[in-house]
Protein backbone atom coordinates (compact mmCIF):
# COMPACT_ATOMS: atom_id res chain seq x y z
CA UNK A 1 0.00 0.00 0.00
CA UNK A 2 2.90 2.34 0.64
CA UNK A 3 4.31 2.03 -2.83
CA UNK A 4 1.10 2.04 -4.85
CA UNK A 5 -0.50 4.78 -2.82
CA UNK A 6 2.55 7.02 -3.16
CA UNK A 7 2.94 6.45 -6.87
CA UNK A 8 -0.65 7.13 -7.91
CA UNK A 9 -1.48 9.79 -5.32
CA UNK A 10 -1.29 12.75 -7.75
CA UNK A 11 -4.05 11.16 -9.82
CA UNK A 12 -6.23 10.71 -6.76
CA UNK A 13 -5.94 14.29 -5.63
CA UNK A 14 -6.24 15.95 -8.99
CA UNK A 15 -9.11 13.96 -10.49
CA UNK A 16 -12.42 15.86 -10.38
CA UNK A 17 -14.37 12.73 -9.41
CA UNK A 18 -11.89 11.64 -6.78
CA UNK A 19 -13.09 13.80 -3.89
CA UNK A 20 -14.17 10.78 -1.85
CA UNK A 21 -10.73 9.26 -2.29
CA UNK A 22 -9.32 12.54 -1.06
CA UNK A 23 -11.46 12.23 2.05
CA UNK A 24 -10.67 8.62 2.94
CA UNK A 25 -7.27 7.91 1.33
CA UNK A 26 -5.27 11.03 0.51
CA UNK A 27 -2.89 12.01 3.33
CA UNK A 28 -4.49 9.40 5.61
CA UNK A 29 -1.81 6.73 5.20
CA UNK A 30 1.15 9.08 4.94
CA UNK A 31 1.27 9.69 8.73
CA UNK A 32 1.16 5.94 9.39
CA UNK A 33 4.23 5.24 7.27
CA UNK A 34 6.16 8.10 8.86
CA UNK A 35 5.25 6.93 12.35
CA UNK A 36 6.36 3.38 11.53
CA UNK A 37 9.70 4.66 10.25
CA UNK A 38 10.38 6.33 13.60
CA UNK A 39 9.36 3.18 15.47
CA UNK A 40 11.57 0.98 13.29
CA UNK A 41 14.51 3.33 13.70
CA UNK A 42 14.41 3.12 17.50
CA UNK A 43 13.90 -0.65 17.44
CA UNK A 44 16.97 -1.01 15.23
CA UNK A 45 18.98 1.17 17.62
CA UNK A 46 17.96 -1.07 20.53
CA UNK A 47 19.03 -4.13 18.57
CA UNK A 48 22.32 -2.59 17.45
CA UNK A 49 23.30 -1.48 20.96
CA UNK A 50 23.60 -5.10 22.01
CA UNK A 51 25.53 -6.18 18.92
CA UNK A 52 27.99 -3.47 17.89
CA UNK A 53 30.25 -1.03 19.71
CA UNK A 54 29.05 2.06 17.82
CA UNK A 55 25.34 1.59 17.03
CA UNK A 56 24.76 5.17 15.89
CA UNK A 57 27.45 4.83 13.26
CA UNK A 58 25.49 1.88 11.92
CA UNK A 59 22.32 3.99 11.78
CA UNK A 60 24.22 6.80 10.08
CA UNK A 61 25.37 4.38 7.40
CA UNK A 62 21.82 3.09 6.98
CA UNK A 63 20.40 6.58 6.44
CA UNK A 64 23.16 7.54 4.01
CA UNK A 65 22.45 4.46 1.89
CA UNK A 66 18.75 5.32 1.96
CA UNK A 67 19.62 8.83 0.81
CA UNK A 68 21.57 7.49 -2.15
CA UNK A 69 18.68 5.24 -3.18
CA UNK A 70 16.21 8.09 -2.78
CA UNK A 71 18.26 10.51 -4.88
CA UNK A 72 18.67 7.90 -7.62
CA UNK A 73 14.92 7.26 -7.55
CA UNK A 74 14.11 10.96 -7.61
CA UNK A 75 16.39 11.97 -10.48
CA UNK A 76 16.03 8.85 -12.60
CA UNK A 77 12.35 7.94 -12.17
CA UNK A 78 10.04 10.12 -10.10
CA UNK A 79 10.45 13.57 -8.58
CA UNK A 80 7.89 12.79 -5.88
CA UNK A 81 10.29 10.44 -4.08
CA UNK A 82 9.82 10.19 -0.31
CA UNK A 83 12.97 8.21 0.55
CA UNK A 84 15.12 11.32 0.21
CA UNK A 85 12.90 13.21 2.63
CA UNK A 86 13.00 10.35 5.12
CA UNK A 87 16.79 10.09 4.89
CA UNK A 88 17.40 13.82 5.30
CA UNK A 89 14.99 14.17 8.22
CA UNK A 90 16.52 11.07 9.77
CA UNK A 91 20.04 12.49 9.48
CA UNK A 92 19.17 16.00 10.66
CA UNK A 93 16.65 15.22 13.39
CA UNK A 94 15.99 11.57 14.18
CA UNK A 95 19.58 10.41 14.63
CA UNK A 96 20.60 13.37 16.85
CA UNK A 97 17.46 12.83 18.95
CA UNK A 98 18.84 9.49 20.14
CA UNK A 99 21.15 11.43 22.47
CA UNK A 100 18.25 13.37 24.02
CA UNK A 101 16.08 12.27 26.96
CA UNK A 102 12.88 10.61 25.84
CA UNK A 103 10.70 13.30 27.42
CA UNK A 104 12.40 15.92 25.25
CA UNK A 105 11.79 13.77 22.17
CA UNK A 106 8.11 13.33 23.10
CA UNK A 107 7.62 17.06 23.74
CA UNK A 108 9.34 18.00 20.49
CA UNK A 109 7.14 15.52 18.62
CA UNK A 110 3.98 17.10 20.04
CA UNK A 111 5.06 20.58 18.95
CA UNK A 112 6.16 19.51 15.47
CA UNK A 113 2.94 17.55 14.86
CA UNK A 114 0.71 20.40 16.05
CA UNK A 115 2.29 23.06 13.82
CA UNK A 116 1.34 21.77 10.32
CA UNK A 117 -2.43 21.53 10.99
CA UNK A 118 -2.37 24.97 12.62
CA UNK A 119 -0.54 26.41 9.63
CA UNK A 120 -2.83 24.57 7.19
CA UNK A 121 -0.27 22.16 5.77
CA UNK A 122 0.14 18.40 5.82
CA UNK A 123 2.24 15.69 4.21
CA UNK A 124 5.99 16.31 4.27
CA UNK A 125 5.89 18.96 7.06
CA UNK A 126 4.53 16.28 9.39
CA UNK A 127 7.46 13.90 8.86
CA UNK A 128 9.80 15.28 11.58
CA UNK A 129 7.12 15.20 14.28
CA UNK A 130 5.88 11.74 13.35
CA UNK A 131 9.43 10.38 13.27
CA UNK A 132 10.00 11.67 16.79
CA UNK A 133 6.61 10.42 17.96
CA UNK A 134 7.38 6.90 16.74
CA UNK A 135 10.76 7.04 18.46
CA UNK A 136 9.24 8.31 21.71
CA UNK A 137 6.52 5.65 21.72
CA UNK A 138 9.17 2.97 21.35
CA UNK A 139 11.46 4.41 24.02
CA UNK A 140 8.55 4.58 26.48
CA UNK A 141 7.53 1.00 25.64
CA UNK A 142 4.10 2.10 24.45
CA UNK A 143 4.21 0.26 21.13
CA UNK A 144 4.75 -3.10 22.79
CA UNK A 145 1.94 -2.55 25.31
CA UNK A 146 -0.55 -1.38 22.69
CA UNK A 147 0.12 -4.41 20.53
CA UNK A 148 -0.73 -6.73 23.43
CA UNK A 149 -3.79 -4.74 24.55
CA UNK A 150 -7.36 -4.61 23.33
CA UNK A 151 -8.72 -1.87 25.56
CA UNK A 152 -6.12 0.78 24.69
CA UNK A 153 -6.54 0.69 20.88
CA UNK A 154 -10.32 0.43 21.33
CA UNK A 155 -10.47 3.56 23.48
CA UNK A 156 -7.99 5.44 21.30
CA UNK A 157 -9.88 4.38 18.18
CA UNK A 158 -13.12 5.82 19.57
CA UNK A 159 -11.36 9.06 20.46
CA UNK A 160 -9.77 9.37 17.01
CA UNK A 161 -13.05 8.55 15.27
CA UNK A 162 -15.01 11.02 17.39
CA UNK A 163 -12.55 13.72 16.39
CA UNK A 164 -12.26 12.65 12.75
CA UNK A 165 -15.99 12.81 11.96
CA UNK A 166 -16.41 16.56 12.56
CA UNK A 167 -12.97 17.25 11.09
CA UNK A 168 -13.91 15.46 7.85
CA UNK A 169 -17.24 17.33 7.70
CA UNK A 170 -15.45 20.64 8.18
CA UNK A 171 -12.87 19.61 5.59
CA UNK A 172 -15.69 18.95 3.11
CA UNK A 173 -17.33 22.29 3.82
CA UNK A 174 -14.02 24.08 3.33
CA UNK A 175 -13.55 22.37 -0.04
CA UNK A 176 -10.15 20.90 0.90
CA UNK A 177 -10.61 17.34 -0.35
CA UNK A 178 -7.22 16.79 -1.94
CA UNK A 179 -3.60 17.84 -1.97
CA UNK A 180 -4.55 20.89 -3.99
CA UNK A 181 -6.75 22.13 -1.15
CA UNK A 182 -4.60 21.99 1.96
CA UNK A 183 -6.17 23.52 5.01
CA UNK A 184 -6.19 23.13 8.77
CA UNK A 185 -9.20 20.79 8.71
CA UNK A 186 -7.66 18.75 5.90
CA UNK A 187 -4.48 18.23 7.91
CA UNK A 188 -6.29 17.51 11.18
CA UNK A 189 -8.72 15.09 9.52
CA UNK A 190 -5.80 13.22 7.96
CA UNK A 191 -4.05 12.75 11.29
CA UNK A 192 -7.19 11.67 13.15
CA UNK A 193 -8.28 9.22 10.47
CA UNK A 194 -4.78 7.77 10.31
CA UNK A 195 -4.97 7.12 14.05
CA UNK A 196 -8.41 5.52 13.67
CA UNK A 197 -7.13 3.26 10.87
CA UNK A 198 -4.20 2.09 12.99
CA UNK A 199 -6.41 1.33 16.00
CA UNK A 200 -8.93 -0.53 13.83
CA UNK A 201 -6.16 -2.69 12.38
CA UNK A 202 -4.75 -3.42 15.83
CA UNK A 203 -8.18 -4.58 16.97
CA UNK A 204 -8.68 -6.74 13.88
CA UNK A 205 -5.33 -8.39 14.57
CA UNK A 206 -6.78 -9.58 17.88
CA UNK A 207 -9.56 -11.45 16.06
CA UNK A 208 -9.61 -14.67 14.00
CA UNK A 209 -8.90 -12.46 10.97
CA UNK A 210 -5.28 -12.09 12.07
CA UNK A 211 -3.88 -14.89 9.82
CA UNK A 212 -5.74 -13.48 6.82
CA UNK A 213 -4.50 -9.94 7.43
CA UNK A 214 -0.95 -11.16 7.96
CA UNK A 215 -1.13 -13.16 4.75
CA UNK A 216 -2.26 -10.10 2.83
CA UNK A 217 -0.06 -7.38 4.31
CA UNK A 218 3.05 -9.12 5.64
CA UNK A 219 4.63 -10.00 2.25
CA UNK A 220 4.12 -6.44 0.98
CA UNK A 221 5.43 -4.96 4.22
CA UNK A 222 8.52 -7.16 4.43
CA UNK A 223 9.47 -6.06 0.91
CA UNK A 224 8.28 -2.46 1.25
CA UNK A 225 11.44 -0.88 -0.17
CA UNK A 226 11.57 -3.18 -3.18
CA UNK A 227 7.86 -2.76 -3.80
CA UNK A 228 7.97 1.02 -3.40
CA UNK A 229 10.67 1.44 -6.03
CA UNK A 230 9.25 -1.15 -8.40
CA UNK A 231 5.81 0.48 -8.15
CA UNK A 232 7.21 3.61 -9.76
CA UNK A 233 8.32 1.59 -12.77
CA UNK A 234 4.96 -0.16 -13.00
CA UNK A 235 2.98 3.08 -12.77
CA UNK A 236 5.18 4.73 -15.42
CA UNK A 237 4.54 1.76 -17.70
CA UNK A 238 0.81 2.00 -16.97
CA UNK A 239 0.90 5.71 -17.82
CA UNK A 240 2.35 4.86 -21.21
CA UNK A 241 -0.36 2.29 -21.84
CA UNK A 242 -3.31 4.30 -20.50
CA UNK A 243 -2.15 7.61 -21.91
CA UNK A 244 -2.76 11.07 -20.61
CA UNK A 245 -1.35 12.71 -17.53
CA UNK A 246 -1.68 10.82 -14.22
CA UNK A 247 -3.14 14.00 -12.75
CA UNK A 248 -6.07 13.67 -15.11
CA UNK A 249 -6.91 10.03 -14.42
CA UNK A 250 -10.33 9.26 -13.03
CA UNK A 251 -10.66 7.64 -9.63
CA UNK A 252 -11.71 4.39 -11.34
CA UNK A 253 -8.50 4.41 -13.39
CA UNK A 254 -6.45 5.10 -10.29
CA UNK A 255 -8.02 2.18 -8.45
CA UNK A 256 -7.50 -0.15 -11.41
CA UNK A 257 -3.84 0.81 -11.71
CA UNK A 258 -3.34 0.47 -7.95
CA UNK A 259 -4.79 -3.05 -8.13
CA UNK A 260 -2.68 -3.84 -11.19
CA UNK A 261 0.38 -2.85 -9.16
CA UNK A 262 -0.48 -4.38 -5.79
CA UNK A 263 -1.71 -7.80 -6.90
CA UNK A 264 1.43 -8.73 -8.89
CA UNK A 265 3.62 -7.29 -6.13
CA UNK A 266 1.83 -9.38 -3.52
CA UNK A 267 2.26 -12.53 -5.62
CA UNK A 268 5.94 -11.88 -6.30
CA UNK A 269 6.60 -10.92 -2.67
CA UNK A 270 4.89 -14.07 -1.37
CA UNK A 271 6.81 -16.34 -3.74
CA UNK A 272 10.11 -14.56 -3.12
CA UNK A 273 9.85 -14.74 0.66
CA UNK A 274 9.06 -18.44 0.42
CA UNK A 275 12.65 -18.98 -0.73
CA UNK A 276 14.50 -15.94 0.61
CA UNK A 277 14.72 -14.21 3.99
CA UNK A 278 14.31 -10.66 2.62
CA UNK A 279 13.51 -8.75 -0.52
CA UNK A 280 16.46 -8.04 -2.83
CA UNK A 281 16.78 -4.34 -1.99
CA UNK A 282 16.09 -4.97 1.70
CA UNK A 283 18.93 -7.50 1.67
CA UNK A 284 21.34 -5.06 0.03
CA UNK A 285 20.29 -2.32 2.46
CA UNK A 286 20.90 -4.62 5.41
CA UNK A 287 24.29 -5.59 3.97
CA UNK A 288 25.30 -1.93 3.66
CA UNK A 289 23.94 -1.14 7.14
CA UNK A 290 25.74 -3.88 9.06
CA UNK A 291 28.86 -3.98 6.90
CA UNK A 292 28.63 -7.74 6.43
CA UNK A 293 26.84 -9.98 3.99
CA UNK A 294 23.68 -11.36 5.64
CA UNK A 295 22.23 -14.75 4.69
CA UNK A 296 19.63 -14.55 1.92
CA UNK A 297 18.44 -18.09 1.23
CA UNK A 298 16.06 -19.74 3.63
CA UNK A 299 17.35 -22.99 5.09
CA UNK A 300 15.49 -26.13 3.93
Amino acid sequence: MVEAGSAVQPAVTASPDGAWLGLFVDQRFFPIFSLLFGIGFSLLLDSAEGRVARPRLLLLRRLLVLLVMGLAHMFLLWRGDILTVYAVVGLVLLLPSTWLPRWVVAGSAAVLIALPPILGSNGVPLVPGLFLLGSALTRYGVTGRIERSVRVPAVLGLVFTAGAVPAVLLQTESGATGAGGFGSWFALAGLLMAGAYVCALLLLLRTPLRPVLQGVFAPLGRMALTNYLSATVLVLVAARLVGGSPGGWSSATVLLIAGAVLVPQWLVSTLWLHHYRQGPLEWLWRWATWGGRPPLWRLP
